[in-house]
């Protein structure tokens, strides 16, 4: 596995992130929090840390007082996405992070200015993701030394981007000023990587992202060629191997061709249990408008999160609009995905209708909709007619990570929409 020159051409208390890691091993257990424990933490800014299988994974978390309570917020990049209320717990005290089922538990240590504990996600029957977890009270930056235009340039820009796991080529876009701060986001056919951040010392880029459901680290180095070579992990376990080379031509392929409606299956067949209960077909009149978008879906997933955003404003735009949620959630146990599906719409402030549909294994929900070829991607969207025709199928969502590219597809989905609104009647 390659490994990265950032973790070992200076000595271990020299590197920027020796203080976070100290953190973490009082997190995993290595030294016990100081006798001055506060109940509670402090409001202000922290620099936040999980120990990801590949390394220290950083991000911003901000706790906000506000009617004597404090709220999280945590900060990739340019996203502040708010969190849950901050709790006393039997360890200290507690977060969640809505709508992914999803918490942080930690001590209170150094009177109030440091945290210690864990992230921990329900993935369903019994599993759960558990990184360690601290945070220090302050920024705390990284001691790199100013960049040249050249460094800045080499590694700014577009570039075509092979995951080893990946049979399609990804685009990744990335962006270094002379601090060596770093963002940037991948475009994959299935979605985006949403806000990542992160640092390049002139020869290693770091990237990162926690919002509660993704657990991303990405690291590279720059070969003699100027080539991206390195690894990425995903929340406890997952492990990838990724290159990239600069190209400012670099693009996806069409996103609205990736998926094929076949239908063959009467809508009235196709029935699924509501939120109340109650066996529904794709064809009921409650679903029935001019324009019509079912939407497959899972809670657990961020992509899909970013699309319910636009879905939420467009249900609202278009009185002629009928929305239709078809969820596939982690785990097979309908009681707990039905409570899942009513949180996610909470949180998100939606009120279309959603039914269960299965599991979010892409092999079963591709059985389940023999409508399309395959389900290749959460989210995926269907444009329909008030007849029941189709007139596009949208794979997977580039969110507001994605800057132009954001802008653009919600640009589609209004013209798609007003299409349908102005057929004649019948389609």
């Amino acid at each position: 596995m390659f490994v990265s020159p950032y973790r070992t051409r200076r000595p271990p208390e020299e590197r920027p992130w020796a203080a976070l890691l100290a953190l973490l091993a009082v997190a995993c257990g290595g030294s016990e929090p100081a006798e001055d424990s506060a109940a509670m933490p402090r409001a202000g800014t922290w620099r936040a840390t999980l120990g990801s299988p590949g390394g220290p994974l950083t991000f911003g978390l901000e706790l906000v007082e506000a009617d004597g309570a404090l709220r999280a917020v945590l900060i990739n990049g340019e996203e502040r996405r708010p969190a849950g209320l901050v709790r006393e717990h039997a360890e200290g005290i507690a977060f969640d992070v809505p709508p992914y089922q999803s918490q942080i538990v930690a001590k209170v240590n150094e009177g109030g200015a440091a945290l210690s504990g864990r992230w921990e996600r329900d993935r369903g029957e019994g599993m759960r993701a558990v990184l360690p977890f601290a945070a220090v009270e302050g920024l705390h930056v990284p001691d790199v030394q100013p960049l040249t235009d050249e460094r800045i340039a080499a590694v700014s820009g577009r570039w075509r981007v092979r995951f080893a796991a990946d049979d399609d080529d990804a685009v990744g876009i990335f962006e270094v000023d002379a601090t060596g701060r770093a963002r940037g986001t991948f475009l994959t056919t299935l979605g985006d990587y949403r806000y990542l951040a992160g640092w390049f010392d002139g020869s290693v880029l770091r990237l990162a992202c926690f919002d509660g459901a993704h657990a991303f680290l990405f690291e590279a180095a720059i070969q003699e060629d100027g080539a991206l070579k390195g690894d990425f992990w995903s929340r406890d376990s997952y492990h990838d191997t990724w290159t990239a080379t600069k190209d400012a031509d670099a693009e996806l392929p069409d996103d609205f061709a990736l998926t094929s409606w076949v239908g063959g299956v009467p809508l009235s067949e196709l029935q699924f249990e509501g939120l109340d209960g109650e066996l529904r077909a794709l064809d009921d009149p409650e679903f029935a408008a001019p324009a019509r978008l079912l939407v497959v879906f899972g809670t657990w997933c961020p992509n899909c999160n970013d699309l319910t955003e636009l879905l939420v404003e467009l249900d609202e735009r278009y009185d002629d609009l009928a929305i239709l949620g078809l969820a596939f959630e982690m785990g097979d146990g309908l009681e707990e995905q039905r409570v899942a599906v009513r949180d996610y719409l909470a949180f998100h402030g939606a009120t279309y209708p959603v039914l269960l549909c299965g599991t979010s294994d892409k092999a079963a929900a591709s059985a389940t909709l023999p409508l399309l070829d395959r389900v290749r991607a959460y989210p995926t969207t269907v444009f329909m007619d008030g007849k029941g025709g189709v007139t596009a199928v949208h794979t997977g969502f580039s969110g507001p990570a994605t800057g132009v590219r954001h802008t653009r597809l919600r640009e589609r989905f209004e013209d798609e929409i007003e299409a349908l609104l102005v057929q004649p009647e019948g389609g």
